[in-house]
This record gives C-alpha cells, structure tokens and sequence, in this order.
C-alpha cells in the first residue's frame, strides 16, 4: 500500500530494493489501492467486491485526491525518480529497481550513490579503485563520477553471478544421481500404496536373485574360482583359476603349493634386502623388523640375536626352509571338494535349501543343464510361496487365540474363538469336538489343510474374475473402459453382482465403468486377495514398505557420508562429480539387492517375523448386528452422560478471542499513535 503510492506528488518513499515487485506504480497515485484498503475488511477477497461498488470507490477517491491531475503534473516534471544507496551483487535486482521508475512508458529517471565501504566494492574493487583516484588527486569527501567505475561495478556483479551461478549449477550436478534414485525409490513405494499385487513384486524379486546365484553358481568354471579363492586364503598367495581348468585333486594341490613356495622365496629375499641393505653399515641393520616380519609371516620364534647368529649370508636359506615348513603344515583338504565335477550343482542346491527352504534331491539334478536348472528351481519357489500363503493365516489366527499369562507365557488355545474364526475364514463347519482332544500340532496341521484348500478356491475365483474381464473387453479393445466396452446389455450389471456374492464385497457397476483393461484386473485382483489372502497381502505390504524405507533411510546417510569425502578425490586426478555419480549408483543398487534379500529372507522364514508385526496383519472377520436401542434406553444413557459431565466439567482455558492488533497499525485506544508506540508499549 506504501509503495503503491509512490508516484504522488510531494511523495518522498523510502523502501529497500526489493520493494514494490507485483506492485502498481502509478503517477499521481493509485485509486485501486486504496480502495481495497477501505474494502478489505468488509470482503474476505477482492474477486468478492461487487463490481458497481468498486467502479464507484474508485471514481470517488480519484477524484477527491485528484490524482490524474496529479498524474499529469508528475509527468511534466519528469516522473518517477529513484535514488538508490547501494548496488546489489545481482545486476537484475538493480535492474529491477530502476525499471519502477518507467511504468508502462511513463518518464523517470535514476541515480546511484555508491560508497567504497561498500560489500561489493569492499570485495572486488574497493582497494583498486582508492588507490586509482588517489594517484588521480581526489580529495576526502569528493564525489566520484566516472564510467571506469561503473564498469568496475558491473564487472565485480558479473563475477557473484558466475560464481552463483556454478554454486546452482554445481548443486543440481550432484542432485542429479539423488534425484534419479528418488523417482525410482518413491515410483516404486507408490505402486506399493496404490494397491500393487505385491506378491508379483515379490516374485520378481526372488526371480531376479534366482537367475543372479544360481547363473554364478552354475558356471562351468566356479569350482575352479572357488579353489582358487580358497587356495589363496590358505596359503596367502594370489592364485589364477584358469592354472587348474581340467586337473585333478593332487595335480591342483602340487601347483597351489609350488606356487606358495616360490612367492615365499621371493618375500624372504625382498624382507632381507630391506631391512638388512648391502650397501649399508651392519650397525645400522634392522635386525628386529626382520625377525617380527618372520614371527607375522611364518609363525617363527626367531629374536633379533637369534638371526644374527645365523649370519647374513646363512639367513635366507634358513628363512625359506623355515616358510616351506609352514606351506607344508598348511591344509588344504577343504577345498578339494570343489574340484569335484558335482561342486557346483552341491552348492546351488544348498543355497536353494537355506535361502527359500527348497529340497532338490541329488539324483533329480544330476544331468540337468543349468537353465533347466534355473527352471526347475523357479517352479520350486513357486511352490514354495504357495506353501507360505497357506501358512501365514494358520500363523496369525493361532497367534491371536493363544492365551497368556501375565508374565507372556502362553497357555493353549481359546478353542472356541479359534473355531468361530476358522469357520468364517476358510468357509467350513468346525465343531469344538473336532479339537477337543488334539494337540497344538495337530490343531495347526488341521487348519493348514483348511487353508490350502482356501488357496486353491482363491487361486480358482481369480482366473475366473480375469476371465470375465477379459471376455468384456474381447471385441471393443484394451483402451476403451468397461462402460463403453458393454455398453447397456447388462454384462456390467453381472460383473458387479458376481463380485459381489463372490468376494463379499460392496462395489457398483458404475465404479467398474471408469474403469480400463487394466485397471479393471487390478481392481478385480485385490477384491479377491481381500477376501481370501487378506492376511497375507497386507504382511507383504507391510514388510516391503518397512525394509524399503529403512533401506532408504540408510542410504540417504550413506550418500551425505559419500558427498563430503568425495572432494578428495580429486587429489586422484579424477572428476569428484563423476566417482559420486558412479559411487551413488552402485551403493544405490546395492541398497535395492539387500532390500531384495532381506525381504525374500523373512518371507520364506516367517516364523522368524515378530509377533507384533504378525499381528498388526489380522484382519477381523466377524460381523456384529447392532440392534437400536429402545427410547426409554437412549432417555437413560444420555441422563447418565449428563450427570457425568456434571460431575466431572473439565475447566476450559481461558482464551483471548479479541482480534490481534499489529505493531504498526493504528491503537484502537483513539490516540492516532501506532500501537506499538501507545498501549503497546506499555503492555510490553
């Protein structure tokens, strides 16, 4: 409101250079101003006013103020004029400002008043300048005016723009990895909360780490690799795989030691040579080095007076006979089972059996090819997680009946709500006579063969669900809704209803017609997951959003921890921008192989999972009617609340509700002081 009165007559407005952006500068003064100060109050927007009402404000206060009048004479006088007391660093700022002045091609001008003491000139061209003009004779107190200055001004502006400009550009360089791996982590959290079969998810996963181990596992040289890695351990030597392709046991274990021996040799000859130099005086021979050297390398009990005993010219040849002893010592039997011809099949299978809990008999894998391998192991895990789905809601519902004492210990079961819930859950007709006299294994055996069969019902009722979608869709396209695909036939109608008995849910036929192909075999797929999995997709819900946040988190740590160490390596002669941008993604794909893991590692070892995670899965499914109740009851409950908030009245605090007045608006007391300067000030 102040600044958009600048442009009166006799007007003098003191503002920062900031001021006045999105504001009308208007010569003479704005109407349109002051009219919604009067009408701000009486108008929660200014759309709201109606338009009579503000032409005729407008049209008054221009003509009581007289401002087109006025108007006129600011602009035969030159207009608008600016004076600023300081340049900015960002040239578009002082640009800014001065472009106030020269509203619509109204005249103006401007003028600034720079001192040397200035930041900017402080910075870049305070000292230069003084020295210039004082070599030039310009006196203490003289005003200065003279384009080399102003370039000097421009030219040091130009420099904080460069610089800002590679301190933005330099940030989004390295926001550029994050930003990528944030589209993907919060695309893929997305489709989790959006309804996402998670299962096909977690399929995914366990099929991706398939075909990761089991390609590296059944590779025609990971026995050899495997030797070799081991091998080198043992004997600490660095041994290439490709010396022992296609040889036998002994054969490996003579060039595996060969190998050890001459490197033991050379070691002796290097560690002599360094602390025992020719060229220099005996006195100055580190006798010491060498016999700790030998005691970490070979495990000898030599003392420096023991080695200098044996002389300098005996002493290799003791040293190296010492190192053949301890090669020799050295077992290597543990690694001759992975030059056997059936290493790599031995090892997939017991990876398969700690992983996912798969048994592949030896025979039945024999004389399989690795893909066929890859093949059978991926419908063994399918098997597998079937096997999960049915044991997960056994899992959770004994869970929920199990009583306890009240140190946790259970107890048993409550047979009767157990039996209650079964029936409802798995559809079947359960009597307390058939647990009556049945242990907690037998009772989970007996449920579990309930829920397979409620497994292989829901697995049913899903291909038929997809099937009737997909018969709608048959003859109009995939890119058309439900709605239009049907049309009014009736088809849509018998979806719903369908659906409906079937998967005990509430949906319309049309919620169903905004719907595509797509969308509707998603829609279609979770009414029969709730009905018949409830418990088991919300475990997976929950367990891959849990994991994938707190990998998240992890990583986000770890990505800082990388960004303010990563400018060392520039030391290095390489790019810090490209070693983060590499770094980043290989820790990111790291963190999404552990998050892979660690959720296909809780899901096929779900009695490992806590019991409150367990049950923060349960899903009711019980129905209550609820009667209404009579009126004299609904007389009686609430005469009982009334009493008891009579009995018990919480005390309010106590409020101001008076509407807050500002610190330079004027006091309400009448004084025509501000506020802050009247009562204001003497409240504080």
């Amino acid at each position: 409101e102040i600044v958009a009165q600048a442009g009166r007559r006799k007007a003098v407005t003191i503002a920062t250079n900031m001021a006045g952006r999105g504001t009308d500068i208007v010569l003479g003064g704005n109407p349109e101003t002051m009219a919604w100060a009067q009408l701000q109050d009486k108008y929660p927007t200014r759309l709201e006013v109606p338009q009579e009402e503000w032409d005729q404000l407008v049209a008054q206060i221009d003509r009581r103020e007289k401002m087109k009048e006025q108007g006129e004479e600011v602009k035969a006088i030159g207009g608008l004029h600016i004076i600023g007391t300081e340049r900015h660093e960002s040239r578009r700022i002082d640009l800014q400002l001065r472009g106030r002045c020269g509203r619509q091609g109204d005249p103006g001008s401007s003028r600034f008043f720079l001192s040397l003491e200035d930041d900017l000139m402080r910075i870049f061209a305070g000292e230069w300048v003084k020295n210039i003009l004082t070599r030039l004779g310009m006196q203490e107190g003289e005003a200065i005016e003279s384009k080399l200055v102003t370039r000097r001004i421009e030219g040091a502006q130009k420099k904080v723009e460069e610089k800002n400009f590679e301190i933005r550009k330099n940030l989004l360089e390295y926001d550029e990895v994050m930003d990528e791996q944030r589209k993907r982590v919060y695309g893929y959290r997305q489709r989790v909360l959006d309804g996402a079969n998670c299962r096909d998810l977690i399929m995914e996963m366990i099929g991706e780490q398939l075909d990761e181990y089991l390609q590296t596992f059944l590779d025609t040289d990971y026995g050899t690799d495997s030797f070799a890695a081991a091998a080198s351990g043992l004997l600490n030597v660095q041994l290439e795989p490709r010396d022992f392709r296609r040889t036998s046991w002994g054969d490996a274990e003579r060039l595996a030691r060969d190998e050890a021996y001459r490197l033991a040799e050379s070691n002796v000859h290097d560690a002599i040579e360094e602390n025992l130099p020719s060229e220099e005086e005996p006195s100055e021979w580190n006798w010491q080095a060498l016999a700790k050297w030998s005691a970490q390398r070979w495990n000898t009990n030599y003392r420096d007076r023991d080695l200098k005993k044996i002389g300098h010219d005996n002493l290799a040849e003791v040293l190296i006979q010492d190192a053949h002893k301890a090669i020799e010592k050295i077992e290597l039997q543990e690694c001759e089972r992975m030059l056997e011809p059936d290493f790599s099949v031995k090892t997939a299978s017991a990876w398969l059996h700690n992983k996912f809990g798969i048994e592949l008999a030896p025979d039945e894998v024999a004389d399989l090819e690795p893909h066929e391998f890859i093949s059978l192991a991926h419908q063994r895990a399918q098997e597998a997680y079937d096997a999960r789905e049915s044991e997960f809601p056994v899992l959770a519902g004994l869970l929920r009946f199990t009583s306890r004492d009240r140190s946790g210990n259970k107890h048993g079961f409550q047979r009767e709500e157990l039996i209650e819930w079964a029936n409802r859950r798995f559809g079947i007709s359960l009597s307390l006579d058939d647990l009556r006299n049945k242990q907690q294994d037998e009772v989970r055996q007996l449920l579990l063969e309930y829920s397979r069969e409620n497994n292989v019902r829901a697995n049913q009722i899903a291909a038929e669900a997809h099937q009737r979608v997909a018969a709608l869709f048959s003859e109009s396209g995939n890119s058309v809704t439900l709605g239009r695909a049907t049309g009014n036939n009736g088809k849509l109608d018998d979806l719903s209803n369908w659906l409906n008995e079937t998967c005990a849910c509430d949906v319309t036929s049309a919620e169903l017609a905004k719907l595509d192909l797509e969308a509707a075999q998603q829609r279609v797929s979770q009414m029969v997951e709730n009905r018949y999995r409830p418990e088991m997709r919300r475990m997976e819900r929950a367990l891959l959003l849990q994991i994938l946040d707190q990998g998240w988190k992890e990583h986000l740590l770890t990505m800082d921890h990388l960004r303010s160490s990563v400018g060392l390596r520039g030391y290095a002669q390489v790019d810090p921008k490209v070693e983060y941008k590499r770094e980043g993604m290989r820790m990111f794909e790291q963190m999404w192989s552990s998050v892979a893991s660690y959720v296909t590692d809780l899901i096929f070892k779900m009695e490992q999972l806590d019991e409150g995670f367990v049950g923060s899965t349960w899903v009711e499914t019980s129905a209550v009617h609820e009667e209404a109740p009579n009126t004299s009851e609904i007389a009686q409950q609430q005469q009982a609340a009334i009493q008891g908030t009579e009995a018990q009245q919480k005390i309010e605090p106590i409020r101001n509700r008076t509407e807050k007045v500002g610190r330079n608006q004027p006091c309400p007391c009448g004084s025509g002081k501000k506020y802050k300067q009247c009562c204001g000030k003497v409240s504080g």
